[in-house]
């Protein structure tokens, strides 16, 4: 089986190298690694393959969709959890062997939560700066104690319930909000609705995926219902907030700091090097003004048990097409050949 990365960064391909070698070298399969992102412009680069593997910000929509079709391509996996990139009525008329990776190392994304939310409370990427230039003098880095604080935890899948853990063992009061909440929640937090988590709570971390119902779940409605200066944290999917929303919250103060991991408009600049170039997005410049703001690139899953367990699933995923049998991770088990 002959499979083309899209988006493909060096780490990818020395974790799946790894992984098809450990446990995957009696399977025939071909690994091509592309750079680009896939998009209607690069479809051709698939010529040949039995199935694509793409990441969070390559593009699958109709057209793209039928033009992989046209070339003989059966699967798509997905080397992530979220699948807000693909037209899944079109890949199910198209019959499209769909599959993903549904979780893996969610600890990696909590820590990361938290990572931001330290930062930012303390400020330590400031006082980095500071010490380095001879600054040793404390105004403007006044935090917080976090132990007895409220942080409320808008999903409460594997990556909210690990972040709980996490803020619990902290000794902060937790709360969630879930329309079908784990019952795990319920022996480290308090479910409430989503008006009560942003009304009650110091800190509010998103982990709830990317739907017709969640996208822009942050905006000026619920900014203004936010407890005035508390911390706003999203490593999930960049829709889930209104950027411009946001920017006004902060010029108002209403919203006290802001940690994201991910953003609406990520595709095209994030996961690759901008450093001598002149970013054009002038929403995403204006956010980096501000002093309580930390971005970082998509990196909350980027660890080496992360990465080691999406290979290891997304080619277990090919292997179940490859023999015929049904995939658990698949969203859609497809009428392709086996190969």
């Amino acid at each position: 089986m002959k499979v083309t990365f899209y988006s493909a960064q060096p780490y990818d391909e020395r974790f799946f190298e790894e992984g098809r070698l450990e446990g995957f070298a009696d399977t025939p399969f071909e690994l091509i690694y592309q750079r680009v992102a896939l998009s209607q412009q690069t479809t051709a680069l698939a010529e040949g393959s039995d199935a694509v593997c793409v990441f969070v910000n390559d593009v699958l929509d109709e057209g793209v969709l039928e033009a992989l079709a046209d070339m003989g391509v059966k699967a798509i996996v997905l080397r992530c959890a979220g699948f807000n990139n693909i037209d899944l009525d079109a890949a199910e008329r198209l019959g499209f062997f769909v599959a993903r990776v549904p979780a893996y190392s969610p600890e990696a994304v909590a820590e990361h939560a938290l990572a931001l939310a330290m930062t930012l409370n303390r400020h330590t990427h400031r006082a980095f700066n500071r010490v380095r230039e001879g600054n040793f003098a404390l105004d403007g880095l006044l935090g917080m104690t976090l132990q007895g604080k409220t942080v409320g935890i808008v999903g409460t899948g594997r990556i909210g319930l690990a972040t709980a853990r996490i803020f619990k063992g902290l000794g902060c009061r937790v709360l969630g909000s879930d329309p079908f909440p784990a019952e795990a929640f319920a022996d480290l937090g308090e479910i409430v609705t989503v008006d009560a988590l942003l009304s009650q709570s110091d800190i509010v971390s998103l982990h709830c995926p990317l739907l017709e119902a969640t996208h822009h779940l942050i905006n000026d409605a619920s900014l203004a219902r936010m407890k005035p200066g508390a911390m706003l944290i999203n490593t999930s999917r960049g829709a889930l907030i209104d950027t411009r929303a946001v920017i006004e919250a902060l010029k108002s103060r209403q919203l006290g700091a802001l940690g994201i991991d991910v953003y609406e408009q990520e595709s095209g600049l994030f996961f690759q090097d901008h450093s001598s170039e002149i970013i054009d997005d002038d929403v995403f410049s204006r956010l980096m003004t501000f002093p309580n703001v930390l971005v970082t690139g998509h990196q909350g899953f980027f660890t080496a048990e992360a990465l080691r367990e999406i290979a290891q699933v997304t080619l277990n995923n090919l292997l179940c097409l490859t023999r015929g049998v049904p995939c658990d991770n698949a969203l859609m088990q497809g009428n392709a050949d086996s190969r």
